[in-house]
């Protein structure tokens, strides 16, 4: 379908939102809900949708437009590699997977192995089997987590509400009260393969763990010959100002056993990470995990340019800078719908004094922001590392309207 009759001369326009949303309606499982913008073209921080409008884009396709759109770095890398070959499988060695694999370690300091796959939850369903293979049948995860919605990253989740109609999932998984570290404690026995943590919690509401508890979570493990494995997939490659989060001095040095990455490691198409650092590294053995797409050339090459373009442009101090003041200005504005925000570099939640995300989003949207709720009172900001100057003091100047606007329309719900 290339065009929608307007008038009864026949004259086609393109498909806009309408179109699709009817169109996506009738062909896509509606596992999500209904999308409202068909998203056609960027540059940057600025999408188009298929009416014509444009949007700056602070949710940057959920933390993993890492450079923003169309960037030409990625471009360049993607068009050569594609050109030159696109596919070998796990069967023949990817010369691209070699040079990222070595790329990551090289950034995280340390001797380990990389695992490439296509996402998240792939490699979070690694890093699963991976506690498997220790011989301990027990792994402990934090409420309120979220590692993916296959059916073991499902297991490992801790949000009821994303887990309910799909039991029974793989078990052995307990859930301990989020930054409460007495109840970890008590969790974590000689039988625990694992503890995986994310390091801020991003999708229940952008919450970082409290202070010192991954140095406590680190020794419990330690104590117990335990892993610590970290859910870096929203939080790496960048995002909190930091290579890997948990770089941030915050986290006191704190060194996990597996770290997984996705989102931003592709700057848009699909690339995820298990990365294990000793001996942990060698637990998985040949034959027992594979991913036939994983390590593809034409993905690697775009997370290599990634990696160079972070560093060349420096863009780890200007999102830690950027991040701190998007939060200052924020706070600065004395609204009376922000409660404060948290978060680190360019991964922030605003939160609110009210369940008003989804009318805040709603409003942001129409004055021509893409923003979202991830949380009833919560408001995520995740543009990408590349956002101007520019396009920040545009989202700070109109956040007042925005939640004026917001606050007219009857709150929904409460903190989940």
């Amino acid at each position: 379908m290339t065009g929608t009759d307007t008038t009864d001369l026949g004259i086609k326009t393109e498909p806009g939102n309408a179109d699709y949303r009817r169109r996506w309606g009738g062909a896509l499982m509606p596992s999500l809900g209904q999308p409202e913008l068909a998203l056609v073209s960027g540059k940057g921080a600025h999408v188009t949708d298929a009416d014509g409008r444009e949007y700056i884009d602070f949710l940057s396709g959920v933390a993993v437009n890492a450079l923003g759109h169309a960037h030409p770095a990625i471009v360049d890398a993607v068009t050569t590699q594609i050109s030159t070959v696109g596919h070998v499988s796990n069967l023949f060695i990817s010369t691209r997977a070699v040079d990222l694999a070595e790329r990551i370690l090289g950034l995280t300091g340390r001797d380990g192995r990389v695992f490439f796959c296509n996402s998240g939850a792939e490699a979070n369903e690694a890093a699963f089997k991976v506690a498997r293979k220790t011989g301990r049948p027990h792994v402990v995860t934090a409420e309120g987590s979220f590692h993916g919605r296959t059916m073991g990253a499902l297991a490992l989740t801790g949000q009821p509400g994303k887990r309910d109609g799909f039991e029974p999932l793989p078990g052995g998984v307990t859930y301990v009260p989020f930054g409460d570290i007495d109840a970890l404690d008590a969790a974590v026995t000689d039988q625990t393969a694992a503890v995986l943590l994310e390091p801020i919690q991003g999708e229940y509401g952008v919450r970082p763990l409290p202070p010192g508890y991954l140095k406590r979570a680190r020794e419990i493990t330690a104590e117990r010959g335990a892993l610590l494995m970290l859910d870096e997939v929203q939080t790496g490659t960048g995002r909190t100002g930091y290579w890997f989060s948990h770089q941030d001095p915050y986290f006191e040095g704190v060194l996990p056993d597996v770290m997984t990455l996705a989102k931003g490691l592709g700057g848009g198409l699909p690339l995820g990470a298990c990365v294990a650092f000793g001996a942990t590294a060698e637990l998985l053995a040949p034959g027992q995990h594979a991913s036939t797409f994983g390590g593809n050339p034409v993905c690697c090459a775009a997370g290599l340019a990634v990696l160079d373009t972070i560093e060349a442009d420096a863009l780890l101090e200007r999102t830690r800078s950027l991040g701190a003041r998007i939060a200052a200005a924020v706070e600065r504005l004395g609204h009376p719908l922000i409660g404060h925000v948290r978060g680190a570099g360019l991964l922030l939640g605003i939160v609110l004094t009210m369940p008003a995300g989804t009318p805040v989003a709603d409003a942001a949207r129409d004055a021509g922001f893409l923003v979202n709720a991830v949380a009833p009172d919560v408001i995520r900001l995740a543009p990408p590392l590349v956002v101007t100057d520019e396009d920040v003091d545009a989202l700070i100047e109109a956040l007042p309207k925005i939640l004026d606007a917001a606050s007219a329309v009857p709150a929904q719900g409460g903190n989940p």
